[in-house]
């Protein structure tokens, strides 16, 4: 009697394994629905003289197209809008543009740029020498319509006054670096955010890893280039460790007087004035503070900023101390701060997170560590639990408890606090 050998029936097994795999993928293609796909151009020129943006945005159909476009645009701060081919409606401070089907299109506005925030300082500004604006504020939330299952292929492009010669985004440039790259993978409609620099600037840049770090700021303004890439190439690594992957590209953009004295996180990016330390006198970091807000894009639910607040600044102290930054003791004298400037705080439910409510914060995170690593024999940290919580991004107490039983296998007694209840 004949017997296979053991390696001919494997190969006859695997064989008939590809086969059918084969045969599965070919029945998934014949159901599966091509891409499709529709061109959108974004263009921003400044007008110094005047404090205005020019932006507009450009619908060129394709395989694909977007049906409707509308947005809510402020008539304090945005003004002219119009519509060179397609039909624009308006109705009150809400504008729907249904761009032609047929060819391209373009719906334009201007944009006041100057914006002071409450208690003074700028978070938004432009002189005759360069400009600082947020892309969210450009080009505001927009609700698109789209043929079914089709995406926006997005360009951002700049026109630059006389004696402007560069331009900063989050975003990586165009093969011919005449223009920016806008993705957004959990959006169908790409639509660029975060900060934005142009101007005489100065811009120095790193990669580490393949994690690009740009620095820039006004040419006259002090920014210390430098200093926050040294400070960033300790921090980033640490950063990765704690999160996850980080971002293919952070802009850091700051400046001096008369701009905001503190800091301002946004997608991939964040605004840092020229004057912040990068380590402050209580062992926390305003730079480090942004970056996790940077990097994790963590907000707290209705009542619970805390979340977002608390772990940042837990984290800012942190991450100092792991990059060694800060040693063992300077890390337990700045837990040590935030305890005493959070003691009076009752309770962590509320509106937007404040000093001493932060403060407060950061020892119920560090406390919720402490009980992780116990109940884990040290396997496991709060690190985990941020990973967790990186994907639900809007994040709830509730949220937070069901993370921490997950990983530890009951019930959190650090989260039974009264702060909470």
């Amino acid at each position: 009697m004949l017997r296979a050998s053991p390696f001919l029936l494997r190969r006859t097994l695997s064989s008939m394994g590809f086969l059918f795999l084969g045969l599965l993928l070919l029945g998934c293609g014949a159901h599966a629905k091509p891409r499709t796909e529709y061109g959108v151009e974004y263009r921003v020129g400044f007008a110094p003289q005047q404090g205005l943006a020019e932006v507009s945005i450009t619908h060129t159909p394709g395989t694909g197209r977007a049906i409707q476009l509308s947005m809510r645009l402020d008539p304090t701060r945005y003004s002219q809008v119009r519509a060179a081919g397609g039909t624009l409606q308006q109705r009150g401070e809400q504008w729907i543009w249904q761009p032609d089907a047929r060819r391209a299109s373009t719906l334009s506005w201007r944009y006041k740029v100057d914006h002071q925030r409450r208690g003074g300082g700028y978070d938004a500004r432009m002189t005759r020498d360069w400009a600082i604006v947020r892309g969210d504020d450009l080009f505001p939330s927009i609700a698109a319509r789209t043929t079914a299952g089709s995406d926006s292929s997005a360009r951002l492009f700049f026109n630059l006054p006389p004696g402007w010669t560069h331009v900063d985004t989050p975003y990586v440039h165009t093969r011919d670096r005449n223009g920016f790259v806008v993705v957004n993978p959990e959006r169908r409609f790409d639509r660029p955010v975060g900060w934005f620099i142009a101007g005489q600037i100065g811009t120095r840049r790193e990669y580490i890893g393949e994690f690009e770090v740009s620095i820039a700021g006004p040419k006259d303004d002090e920014v210390r280039r430098n200093d926050k890439l040294a400070f960033i190439n300790l921090i980033a690594p640490e950063m990765e460790q704690a999160f996850g992957r980080l971002p293919s590209k952070l802009l850091i953009v700051s400046a001096g007087d008369p701009m905001w004295r503190g800091g301002l996180s946004g997608p991939r990016s964040l605004f840092l004035h020229a004057d912040r330390p990068l380590i402050s006198e209580n062992g926390s970091s305003t730079l480090v503070h942004e970056m996790v807000h940077m990097v994790t894009r963590i907000s707290g639910a209705e009542g619970d900023d805390w979340i977002a607040e608390g772990s940042a600044e837990f984290y800012s102290i942190t991450l100092l101390n792991r990059a060694g930054l800060l040693s063992d003791a300077r890390r337990d004298r700045a837990f040590d701060w935030m305890k005493n400037h959070g003691k009076g705080v009752r309770t962590l439910i509320g509106g937007r997170s404040w000093g001493p409510q932060t403060a407060r914060a950061v020892t119920l995170f560090r406390e919720l560590d402490r009980e992780i690593r116990e109940r884990t024999d040290d396997e496991k940290s709060l690190d985990d639990v941020m990973q967790k919580l990186v994907p639900i991004r809007e994040v709830s107490r509730e949220d937070l408890a069901e993370v921490v039983q997950d990983i530890t296998g009951r019930r959190s007694d650090v989260l039974r606090s009264p702060l909470l209840q």
